[in-house]
Formats: C-alpha cells, sequence, structure tokens
C-alpha cells in the first residue's frame, strides 16, 4: 500500500515502547568466529537467556540457559564432547537439550526426564543466528541474502552496536533520513525528501532525496570535490525485523537488530562500499580501509546517534505518559508495523479454546 508523503504532524503511539518482539524470525547474536570448538556464549534474545556452545566438530548449539536439574546458568559449565555440562553438578545434556548423563549415577541407572529447551540455530555470513519462536517456523523466515558479501568490488566494514533503548526507538532512529542535524560537524547531510512511501503486512520501504558535502562525501565518491553539493536518492527498506538500505551505486547497508529486554539492543551491522580501485591495489589495502571507515567515519556517527537514542529512552522511562509529535509518515509506519508483529504473535500462540 503507498502511503501519503505529507509531513503533517501526528500523535505517537507509546504502546509501541512497550511491546516485545514477534520471535518467529531469525535474530543474529554474535560474530561466527568469535566462538571457537568448546567456548560456550551467554547471549539474551528479548528476555530469554540462551547458552551458545559450538562442539569438537564445529557445530554450533543452543540451549536454555538455565539447568533443568537446579537452574543454574548452562553458560557456567563446560563443552563434554558435543555435549553442554552443568557447571554445579556435571549433569550433561546433548545439543536437543535432552540429559544423556549425570556422572555420579550407575551406567544401567535410568536416567531422569530431565531437558532443556533447545533452539534453531545456523552460521551466515560470519554471524550466529538464532530462532527463539516456533521451531516449526524457523524455514519460513531466512535471514536475508547479503549479494555484495563476497563481491570484491566491495569493501565491506562490519559494526556492532549495544544500546541501552527499547528496539523501537533504535529502528524509528535507522528510518529517520531527517536527523542529519545531529551529524553536521561529521558529514553535510541536508536538505531531505521523502519521495515515496510503501507500507506492507510485513515492511516499510521508504524512498529519500538527500543532499551531501563533505570530505567525506568526497572520499566515498558521492562528489569530485569536498564543496560541491551532490543530491542523491536514498532507500530505507525495513523488512521486520531488520534493515536494508541503499545508496545507489555508492553504498549498502545491512542492519540486523537484536532486541534484549525493554531497554536494550544490539545490532550486528555490514557497510559495504564500492571500491573504484583496481584488485591489485584495493586488497592490500583493505584491513587499513576498513579501519579508517570504521574509527574515524562509522563509530562517530553511531556515537552520536546512541546519546540521542538512550536519552529519548531516559525521557520515556520518566515519564510513559508523556505524548510526543511526529511528522515524518515513515516514523509512524513503522510503529504501526512493530505493534501489529508483536499483536500477531500473541494472537497466534494464545491456545485455542
Amino acid at each position: 500500500m503507498d502511503l501519503a508523503t505529507t509531513l503533517t504532524s501526528q500523535t505517537v503511539q507509546n504502546s509501541v515502547r512497550k511491546v516485545g518482539i514477534n520471535p518467529n524470525y531469525w535474530y543474529p547474536i554474535g560474530w561466527a568466529n568469535h566462538l571457537k570448538p568448546g567456548d560456550i556464549m551467554p547471549v539474551m534474545v528479548w528476555q530469554q537467556a540462551i547458552a551458545i556452545y559450538r562442539d569438537p566438530n564445529g557445530d554450533v548449539r543452543a540451549l536454555e540457559d538455565a539447568c533443568p536439574h537446579k537452574g543454574i546458568a548452562l553458560h557456567k559449565g563446560k563443552v563434554q564432547g558435543c555435549n553442554l555440562a552443568c557447571a554445579y553438578h556435571g549433569w550433561e545434556f546433548d545439543g536437543q537439550g535432552n540429559c544423556v548423563n549425570i556422572p555420579y549415577l550407575p551406567p544401567e541407572q535410568k536416567l531422569p526426564r530431565a531437558r532443556a529447551r533447545s533452539y534453531r540455530v545456523q552460521e551466515k555470513y560470519n554471524l550466529i543466528w538464532i530462532f527463539p519462536g516456533d521451531p516449526a517456523l524457523a524455514t519460513t523466515n531466512s535471514p536475508r541474502d547479503i549479494p555484495e558479501f563476497d563481491q570484491p568490488n566491495w569493501l565491506m566494514v562490519p559494526v556492532t552496536a549495544q544500546f541501552q533503548a527499547h528496539f523501537s526507538i533504535c529502528n524509528e532512529n535507522t528510518m529517520d533520513v531527517f536527523h542529519g542535524f545531529l551529524h553536521q560537524n561529521l558529514q553535510e547531510w541536508f536538505d531531505p525528501v521523502l519521495l515515496s512511501l510503501r507500507e506492507t503486512e510485513t515492511s516499510v520501504l521508504a524512498e529519500y532525496q538527500v543532499s551531501y558535502k563533505n570530505w567525506i562525501a568526497k572520499f566515498l565518491g558521492l562528489s569530485d570535490r569536498a564543496d560541491a553539493v551532490t543530491t542523491l536518492p536514498v532507500s530505507v527498506y525495513y523488512r521486520y525485523p531488520h534493515y536494508y538500505t541503499i545508496l545507489q551505486g555508492i553504498s549498502t547497508l545491512y542492519l540486523f537488530r537484536l532486541p534484549l529486554d525493554p531497554t536494550q539492543s544490539r545490532s550486528f551491522a555490514f557497510f559495504f562500499f564500492k571500491v573504484r580501485l583496481p584488485q591489485l591495489i584495493s586488497k592490500p589495502l583493505t584491513p587499513i580501509l576498513q579501519k579508517i571507515l570504521q574509527r574515524f567515519m562509522l563509530m562517530k556517527f553511531l556515537a552520536q546517534d546512541i546519546e540521542m537514542l538512550e536519552s529519548e529512552q531516559k525521557t520515556y522511562l520518566a515519564n510513559p505518559q508523556r505524548r510526543y509529535v511526529e511528522i515524518n509518515p515513515a516514523i509512524i509506519a513503522i510503529q504501526r508495523l512493530i505493534v501489529r508483529q508483536y499483536e500477531q504473535f500473541l494472537q497466534k500462540s494464545r491456545p485455542k479454546m
């Protein structure tokens, strides 16, 4: 459905700051290369504590981070073979969460029916993904494809961020191209225009036009001169629960959101920049360019955004009844989608009478 692009006053519905996630999607929880065989990593996916471990065969497993015996956090234990052993009494659980060994019982004795919840997990694009919802739906919502991932003419810069803010606040920030004023000391990004807006049951697509001027614009190939103004279209596509943004022919962004709880979120992002150098030159320079772009550009932008988002969250918590006014219809569309996805999940998860 195409929506009006007029910037008119609308009241923000505070209910969006209270909703949870629809768990029937894949969520990233960490970089795959950081988890070595025998390692255990505690993670949180919307108030669900989960222990992720890699067995000696290299396979990643995910179990609820609570031993069915005494409730001890399983990430405090250790990997034994392909199993995860609790630190307290050594009870072992396989990748499906079944209790397969209790070290102080004789081999012939039947084991108790103790089972830890297991989760569907996969590795893709050097990320570990988990499906916290109904396992039967895990094949219906695969992580988005990233065609630029292994293309030599794109420079990839991975970025991780932590926010003390509800995931809806973070998502609105990503859709909001009108906050260039915040970043004016880093890059002159101004005169944004919302050209088109489309909403579906699971997505919001906004097409903007933005003008740029600064050394960063020249460095990224947006302009031939740092003092010249360049106007380009920007597409921001939110397909619940993640983002895809494209600056045609210049850069693309894949941003994957991990909601931790009502006041904390994480993100895992891949920034891709078009490389205009011969492979013989660009390949050895890749590690240097990645560090430069991450440290001197992306993390600086991110730090400014984080300060704003956490201030927004703090003000909301101090007075949840406070009303706010929004004029960007793309933000209102994002809010509708987040609330709708959560309500649909609740409706489907209610027991049938």
